[in-house]
């Protein structure tokens, strides 16, 4: 089914239903780590193949943070930030130091908007992506983000934003994608809705998930409303 006729209203009510039926793959693997992102031409971190998840072996984790921020700073995409921190906590799995630091510079980044009055919605942003990610890799006793909830810090990026962000609302419902059911299915729905005005989510949704030739990004979401979450 393409993904024009998935983001038309007239598809908004039985299209879930029929999905549900219609795609019973399961998804496997953690969907922020596992599943690498179309950044088109755009500058991430070194990665020969975006397949793999180990990396450029040559790479130097010593340089992850300078380098991460490098291209959250650069004012990326949302998209290219995903994958620059997808790919950020596959390097950082294999570096503990660079890990913690990377944390800690990133949730300096929110306090700093906040200090002067001026929230930066990108910063809450990268740093909820970056704990969610964390918390996909790493075992609960070694993981530097324990304890705190990475979703919410994206959902108050989403509610700085002045306006809708199709690619954020895209991230949240990967982070959702096995509950809450509510927030997953709202954030599915305007990410699909929203790729009509924008080429790279557009690409992504149309990609497939976790590799399944059968199985769609977009209709992977669609199915997870339909069938219901787990529980986050």
């Amino acid at each position: 089914m393409r993904l024009s006729r998935l983001s038309s209203p007239r598809f908004a009510g039985g299209i879930l239903l029929l999905l549900a039926g219609l795609i019973t793959t399961a998804l496997a693997g953690p969907p922020l780590l596992c599943h690498p992102l179309d950044i088109g031409n755009a500058r991430s971190l070194p990665w020969t193949d975006v397949r793999n998840l180990s990396g450029n072996s040559d790479y130097n984790t010593k340089n992850l943070v300078q380098d991460t921020l490098s291209i959250l700073d650069s004012g990326a995409p949302v998209i290219v930030r995903m994958e620059t921190l997808r790919r950020a906590t596959l390097y950082a799995r294999k570096d503990s130091q660079a890990a913690r630091e990377l944390l800690a510079r990133l949730y300096k980044r929110t306090s700093a908007g906040d200090a002067v009055g001026n929230p930066d919605a990108l910063a809450w942003f990268d740093a909820g992506y970056l704990v969610e990610a964390y918390r996909q890799i790493f075992p609960k006793d070694q993981n530097p983000a324990a304890g705190i909830d990475g979703y919410s810090l994206v959902t108050k990026a989403l509610a700085l934003r002045e306006r809708s962000d199709p690619q954020m609302q895209f991230a949240a419902a990967l982070m959702t994608l096995r509950g809450p059911e509510k927030e997953h299915q709202e954030h599915a729905q305007k990410a699909i809705a929203g790729a009509k005005e924008d080429p790279l989510l557009a690409r992504n949704l149309a990609s497939r998930f976790l590799g399944d030739e059968k199985v769609t990004v977009s209709d992977a979401l669609v199915r997870t409303i339909a069938q219901g979450g787990a529980g986050k």
